[in-house]
């Protein structure tokens, strides 16, 4: 593996503020919050390490990032030298006003080689108690939409302390725990973001990445499962998908496990440790998907779910995390969905939905979710997100957009919910991973972006100081790396298009020749469709243009997934050796090539590539309805057939 997909940072390069990142028709809600800056006067915030060390501290008003990490390193005696204080795609320097009260930052280190042989140092005992005067378990934000969890945290802390031990969960992949309430129940599930797979502190073995590197999903950072939790269940308007309340807090206990860096032992056993956390209601229930029959699923709840998922483009729907609940007798149940700690990544990833064929997911949308459908608003989500969640990327928000738009276009041609997730997902061929339906369209929007800025070329002049991409796939630059250095390094700098004048041209350019060969040698036809008064001569059929994709993106896909995934590198024998036999993050990351990043595009830029979009979804969703007719005209033939 490329010893580049190892780090949290890459190359300097501007994060396009969405302030109005939609077509007319999509735009909506409060301007971009992003940019203003906050009251700079004494503050609280939480500060993790990349190993998982937690300090609460007081920001005073001439406190700048050395400050806090002197604090750092005095408190939990921690190195500091060549690191960075981040918060989200944020590298803080001296202004610390864009920071909110009561808001997780992260210590990340720039070395070359990060020793996993240094434990997690974080105060304990007497010495946690001088330093960190926070409480027991401490909700993160001052958030409106978490008024609720606020009880359920104060009776959880009154049974902390009557002596109620939290349950470890031995399931799972990641560290978990159940928290107890007063009266002895389970209140709620607590994951700390240092416990995720391949995370430092992971009790189970999966080790071997630093928070904010690639983690279980390349474009999902090792640490930044929480916020997601957390997102999902703001986004669940009107509780209309059943998630459960959650909140990011910081929470301590000697229940928490802390290794040793070298072998994954436990060194802090019965000593209290501070975690940042996702801090879910426990709901009661039955069972869950997988052990029951789907067929008494009710078609709303798996509608309602299934409209969650696309809009989040959850990565890992399955059966374990969706929890059935009996209501009274018939058989009847509801269905509460779980663990979208994997959802809103930073790049289209290939989904993965379990519904996606039960019987429930094509039959047509009821006129209620239509309406719950066209009321959504994603430049408003975005806005509250950024209110509610502010470390949160750039990136996840623009696939949230992007989503977003897709589900109500889908819902307004007519599309059930199971062909829409089947255009989101992709396909196996001859052992090549082809772009899903969604993806191809999103390529030839790039594709036409890029004509378009080679016509009328102009010189880049958004390219700032404070604002930079952490590209997910992204180098290691060495001790010394500086990332404003980096934007003139040819070794460093991300071989993705950038539009504009004097940068290279996007591979997507030479799809023009594969379209004209696709069109000399295929025989399908393109479906006719409703009217798109936006859509003229000059767009291909998306038939025809996933020929091309197949001729051209797919041979360069597969040497990057031959490059990053064929063989080791000097990093991945470095992790082997220091997890003396344990699971490496390295080792156990599945295949995955990202075939569309939304994040790299100026603020001008995505606006016109969504556009772009609109105008192309109005073919593939005709394609789609004709490919869904003519499979069930041939269920239909082979019924009548039988004897």
């Amino acid at each position: 593996m490329s010893s580049k997909l190892d780090s949290p940072i890459q190359t300097q390069m501007a994060v396009a503020v969405m302030r109005s990142p939609l077509s007319t028709e999509y735009r909506g809600g409060n301007k971009s919050i992003e940019g203003e800056k906050q009251p700079a006067g004494r503050r609280r915030v939480f500060v993790q390490t990349d190993t998982g060390c937690v300090l609460s501290m007081e920001l005073d008003r001439g406190d700048n990032a050395h400050t806090v990490k002197r604090r750092l390193q005095v408190a939990l005696n921690v190195p500091t030298e060549q690191s960075s204080l981040t918060f989200g795609d944020l590298v803080l320097k001296n202004d610390l006003s864009a920071v909110r009260k009561d808001s997780p930052l992260l210590l990340t280190r720039n070395l070359i080689h990060r020793s996993s042989s240094t434990p997690c140092l974080s105060p304990t005992g007497r010495d946690m108690q001088q330093r960190d005067k926070s409480g027991i378990i401490e909700i993160l934000g001052q958030s409106n939409h978490l008024n609720r969890m606020k009880d359920m945290v104060k009776d959880v802390v009154k049974a902390i302390k009557m002596g109620a031990d939290p349950i470890p969960v031995h399931s799972g992949l990641g560290g978990a725990y159940y928290f107890l309430n007063s009266r002895g129940e389970n209140a709620a599930i607590v994951k700390p973001t240092d416990e995720e797979p391949f995370a430092p502190n992971n009790p189970k073995g999966f080790v071997g990445k630093a928070l904010g590197q690639p983690g279980l999903k390349r474009s999902v950072r090792v640490g930044e499962t929480g916020f997601r939790e957390v997102a999902a269940y703001l986004l669940d308007y009107e509780h209309f998908a059943n998630v459960p309340p959650t909140a990011l807090v910081k929470i301590t206990h000697s229940i928490f496990n802390v290794n040793d860096g070298v072998n994954g032992n436990n060194t802090q056993r019965k000593k209290l440790v501070s975690k940042i956390a996702s801090f879910q209601q426990f709901i009661p229930h039955d069972y869950d998907a997988s052990d029951h029959g789907t067929s008494s699923f009710p078609v709303a709840a798996v509608h309602r779910i299934g409209i969650l998922d696309i809009r989040i483009l959850n990565t890992d729907r399955h059966a374990g995390n969706l929890l059935v609940r009996k209501l009274g007798s018939f058989d009847q149940v509801d269905l509460i969905p779980i663990d979208h700690g994997l959802c809103l990544p930073e790049a289209l990833e290939d989904p993965y939905f379990e519904w996606i064929h039960w019987p429930q997911a094509s039959i047509p949308f009821s006129e209620d979710e239509l309406s719950y459908i066209a009321k959504l608003d994603p430049a408003q989500d975005c806005d509250m997100l950024r209110a509610e969640l502010p470390m949160i990327r750039e990136a996840c928000l623009r696939v949230l957009v992007l989503c977003t738009i897709f589900l109500k276009e889908a819902a307004a041609f007519g599309l059930c919910l199971a062909e829409i997730g089947e255009m989101m997902t992709r396909e196996f061929r001859s052992g090549e991973e082809e772009p899903s339906e969604l993806e191809v369209v999103c390529l030839e929007a790039r594709k036409m972006l890029v004509e378009r800025e080679e016509l009328s070329p102009s010189p880049r002049t958004d390219l700032g100081e404070d604002y930079f991409q952490f590209d997910i796939d992204c180098d290691e630059a060495g001790s010394d790396f500086n990332p404003k250095m980096a934007m003139d390094d040819p070794l460093t700098r991300s071989p993705k298009p950038i539009f504009g004048n004097g940068y290279a041209r996007s591979p997507l350019s030479k799809l023009d020749e594969s379209i004209e060969e696709g069109e000399e040698g295929s025989d399908g036809e393109y479906p006719e469709g409703p009217a798109n008064p936006t859509h003229d001569g000059n767009i291909p059929p998306v038939s025809k243009l996933s020929v091309s994709l197949k001729n051209t993106m797919l041979s360069e896909a597969s040497q990057k997934h031959q490059t990053y995934f064929g063989g080791k590198s000097d990093t991945d024998a470095y992790f082997a050796n220091t997890s003396s036999g344990h699971r490496s993050a390295n080792e156990q990351l599945p295949a995955s090539i990202s075939f569309v990043k939304l994040v790299d595009m100026t603020e001008d830029e995505w606006t016109m590539f969504l556009e772009k979009f609109v105008d192309l979804l109005y073919p593939a969703f005709a394609r789609r309805k004709s490919i869904t007719l003519g499979q069930r005209q041939r269920q239909r033939l082979g019924t009548s057939c039988q004897f």
